[in-house]
């Protein structure tokens, strides 16, 4: 995953947004995005996005995309489905904006299955 590719496409005052909110997750600035990319990359193997469907409003400089994931993780296969939406600067060339929709069902379940693999593995490394 080229984080700094996908981190050179927002504005320097970009936000990532979760939603729903009711996952607990603050906005997360590029800074902090970058981080996140970068943990995830010794997680996720054979990670890819599909675009499966793509709106775009040219006026409002936005597109939403809705997306299919896949990789693979210590704790198994990971397949998830995202909405993404994406709001750019006038010039079309910078996320200003992105909002991303997760299955809250996968990410309840998956997620702390994870972390669970991934302590196992831990301490497996470490005896």
């Amino acid at each position: 995953m080229d984080v700094d590719g996908i981190i050179s496409h927002r504005s320097p005052d970009c936000l990532r947004n979760f939603i729903p909110k009711s996952m607990g997750f603050p906005p997360q600035d590029n800074a902090t995005y970058g981080d996140s990319l970068h943990q995830l990359t010794g997680v996720f193997h054979n990670f890819s996005c599909t675009i499966i469907d793509l709106l775009e409003d040219k006026q409002a400089n936005r597109i939403c995309l809705y997306l299919r994931a896949r990789g693979d993780t210590v704790a198994g296969e990971y397949l998830n489905e995202y909405m993404w939406l994406l709001d750019f600067d006038e010039s079309g060339e910078k996320i200003t904006c992105s909002k991303e929709y997760s299955d809250t069902a996968l990410a309840r379940d998956f997620f702390p299955k994870l972390a669970a693999a991934m302590t196992k593995r831990r301490e497996q490394s470490a005896s």
